[in-house]
């Protein structure tokens, strides 16, 4: 069984950068990185694939880097979902169950799945995730646990997420011709709390705010259940794109600027400070004070913070029977702006903090990798791994020592690779202990199935 590793790998499609991540778990439980790949991310915008062939080259580039740094060949890969396009529905529906003398198994809770996942949506949307909030049996409320229940009228309340069809395809159709399949989509903001939040945060009540390049993604948790999800189109990019404006300066200047000197807080510089800036082809070098450049970065972060505030308070922290304890977590890119925090609790009034991915880490982690920058990353490499799934195979090395099967698959090269690894894959879900069959898991494997499926489909017919 020794050739069979449980490696996952994890693809982090952002608006700035794509990030490839090989992992697998240690002897205690923890994520080890065996590699990492990163590259410039040009054909997205906001989240959202808007040229092909760019996004192509530039997951290709990714996962290649991922590649030579682990000495594993990926075969296929965990992506997170974003951008502008996505929404969430609160909605609550009911089955009537024939037999009152059988227990509520996994099957009833697929059947009021189903029954969820086939609303009617807006044209052009598509349902990403349906995720039970409680259930309710035969009026008895706030049931977290059905299974195993008597009952005839299975009712739950659901948080439905929904995002365009168009848009979800284009990275399907984007991963399928960089040569890699895919084995699961998720949310990139539920990604980013795997990593990040503690289970007595979400019991709490935690507000996740994962401010990238392109958008702000915010997940609420309560009672440890996933209570509200959006995607605000503003990230990190359009404070670089302010300084350019206000500084009358190039791009790749402004966004040093940001990262070196700017601050979200503009008391802190004193008017004296001042940075030089090279001027273009022989042109006077240009001078810009500090607090100015502070001023333009507050004024853009307290416009995404009063955002998503604002969606904070459409959740209903102010009841206090809603009320988000653990407060507020800061990660993704946009987290590392000096000052932020102290901003983020002078606008909302809500305790504050970073949250770094390096809980779930080995503890050899290099400090790079438990950077805010890769929290989705390894979000969505840990989901890869709950999926069982064998994402990638050692390359050469690993060949001469190993049983006759993998010399025959290294000749044959990529042709026959795919064939016995897919055959195993279903497997490897099916086998998991029955004792874990829990509502959760349910849920997970029947959204996951059901996705591919749909996915599979279309890009077959795109051929």
């Amino acid at each position: 069984m020794e050739n069979r590793e449980n490696i996952a790998v994890g693809l982090d499609i952002g608006t700035t950068k794509i990030v490839a991540m090989i992992g697998k778990k240690n002897e205690y439980g923890k994520l080890e990185i065996l590699g990492i790949g990163k590259a410039k991310s040009l054909g997205v915008a906001r989240g959202v694939v808007n040229n092909i062939t760019q996004t192509i080259q530039s997951i290709q580039q990714a996962v290649t880097e991922a590649e030579q740094n682990s000495g594993y060949k990926i075969k296929d890969v965990v992506v997170g979902i974003a951008g502008q396009h996505i929404r969430s529905i609160q909605t609550s529906d009911y089955i009537s169950r024939t037999n009152p003398d059988e227990v509520i198994s996994g099957k009833d809770i697929q059947l009021l799945i189903d029954q969820v996942n086939n609303l009617t949506m807006l044209p052009g949307e598509e349902i990403i995730h349906v995720l039970p909030q409680q259930f309710k049996i035969d009026g008895q409320s706030e049931i977290k646990e059905p299974i195993g229940m008597y009952g005839l009228r299975l009712e739950a309340s659901f948080h439905v997420v929904v995002g365009q069809a168009a848009s979800i395809r284009n990275v399907g159709r984007c991963i399928q011709s960089a040569g890699i399949e895919l084995s699961g989509l998720t949310l990139e903001p539920l990604a980013s709390s795997d990593a990040v939040l503690s289970q007595e945060e979400k019991e709490a009540g935690v507000a996740l705010i994962d401010i990238g390049g392109g958008t702000t993604d915010l997940a609420i948790f309560k009672d440890g259940i996933i209570r509200h999800t959006a995607v605000i189109p503003f990230g990190g990019n359009v404070i670089t794109e302010d300084i350019k404006e206000g500084c009358s300066i190039i791009e790749k200047q402004a966004e040093l600027l940001k990262v070196k000197f700017g601050s979200a807080w503009p008391g802190e510089n004193k008017d004296n400070e001042i940075v030089s800036i090279p001027g273009l082809r022989g042109r006077e070098p240009r001078e810009i004070s500090l607090k100015n450049l502070s001023k333009i970065i507050n004024a853009r972060v307290v416009e995404i913070i009063e955002q998503v505030f604002t969606e904070i308070k459409n959740y209903g922290h102010e009841d206090s029977r809603k009320k988000l304890i653990a407060g507020i977590v800061l990660t993704g890119g946009g987290s590392q702006l000096k000052h932020i925090k102290q901003l983020v609790e002078y606008i909302t009034g809500m305790d504050t903090r970073i949250g770094y991915p390096n809980e779930h880490l080995a503890g050899n982690s290099s400090e790079e990798i438990s950077s805010p920058l890769f929290a989705t990353a390894v979000g969505l490499m840990m989901n890869s791994i709950e999926n069982n799934t064998k994402s990638a195979t050692k390359i050469e090395k690993e060949v001469e020592k190993k049983s006759t099967p993998q010399p025959i698959r290294q000749e044959i090269k990529l042709e026959v690779e795919p064939i016995p690894e897919e055959k195993e894959l279903p497997n490897a879900k099916v086998n998991e202990p029955v004792e874990l069959e829990t509502t959760e898991i349910k849920i997970r494997k029947s959204f996951i199935d059901k996705y591919f499926e749909k996915i599979k489909e279309f890009l077959d017919n795109a051929e």
